[in-house]
């Protein structure tokens, strides 16, 4: 088999925050390095169309679902902030393939690299140049009555939140089938590690490094004496009820992307997924310094134990 023809065979695919101008001529110049390469890119139908009004003359390209099954790609490629990368992990969701994150946005905790190094971020990808990491996600299902009505996932979060601005989610929270305390909130959220420094962080939780396993569990504004957020094993269930005393009803939101309507008496039960992301990554960095990195955290004067890196 000639070097030509593995090339032709493989398949990466192309996600972009289309919305950006930033981020269309990334993806395009990611495009014309694979096609350079031998590659031919896949994209969505919503990247391909935008793609292409930009770039007439980008060829070839494949188009997912079309061509290539989510199941033939070997690695995913993002251009844009870790929303845009909660939306490949979505697309790619079930298939092996990593997802390799180019950081086009502010924070970027998911994405591994920066545009100014994105010629060099695609020369590995090509490679095969780069490590993977799995990230634990959350199974969430909502119960009306015992029954199951809607089941999503979510690498960030899965938040209970009020669906009205003007009233109070009343809610029960349980842990491992047993009730643990009934308050009036603007909402609960349940996390993953990943999820820790994102809508988790906002609302006051710990920062939990990724490889730990565990589940985190936040209100948010909760009117109780005892409404601090918990961290739970990782084979735990949490779940949120919304009670009948609530005045309207509540929203699920899973990753701030898929949402479902709670009414009164609903029940979000959420547990670890069997099915988890997995990331790509170009070096194995501590997470200390991606936490001082991305955060932009005072360390200056810090001289540490010289030649004892990572003791105390």
């Amino acid at each position: 088999m000639t070097s030509e023809r593995r090339a032709s065979e493989r398949h990466i695919l192309i996600v972009a925050h289309t919305g950006r101008q930033d981020s269309l001529e990334a993806a395009i110049t990611v495009c014309r390095q694979l096609i350079a390469a031998g590659l031919t890119p896949v994209l969505s139908q919503d990247e391909y169309a935008h793609i292409m009004a930009e770039a007439h003359d980008l060829q070839p390209i494949a188009l997912l679902g079309d061509t290539v099954k989510i199941g033939d790609l070997e690695l995913v490629i993002v251009l844009g902030g870790d929303g845009t990368i909660l939306r490949a992990a979505e697309l790619a969701r079930g298939c092996s393939a990593p997802l390799l994150g180019v950081n086009l946005g502010h924070v970027g905790f998911l994405a591994e690299s920066d545009r100014e190094a994105l010629t060099e971020t695609v020369t590995r990808a090509l490679a095969q140049d780069y490590l993977v990491e799995e990230r634990m996600t959350l199974n969430v299902r909502v119960k009306v009555d015992a029954e199951v009505v809607y089941e999503t996932w979510a690498l960030n979060e899965a938040t209970v939140e009020k669906a009205s601005r003007e009233r109070m989610l009343e809610v029960v929270i349980e842990i491992d089938g047993r009730p643990l305390s009934s308050f009036g909130c603007d909402g609960v959220v349940m996390s993953t590690p990943t999820g820790s420094t994102a809508y988790s962080f906002s609302a006051g939780g710990p920062v939990v490094w990724p490889s730990l396993d565990a589940l985190l569990l936040v209100p948010l504004s909760p009117h109780a004496l005892f409404g601090r957020p918990l961290v739970v094993g990782p084979d735990s269930a949490m779940a949120v009820e919304v009670l009948d005393r609530t005045q309207g009803t509540g929203v699920l939101w899973c990753d701030g992307r898929r949402t479902h309507e709670l009414p009164r008496g609903a029940r979000v039960v959420v547990r670890r997924s069997p099915i988890p992301v997995r990331l790509a990554r170009l070096s194995q960095g501590p997470f200390t310094d991606r936490l001082v990195n991305k955060f932009n955290l005072p360390v200056h004067g810090w001289r540490g134990p010289a030649g004892e890196e990572g003791r105390a």
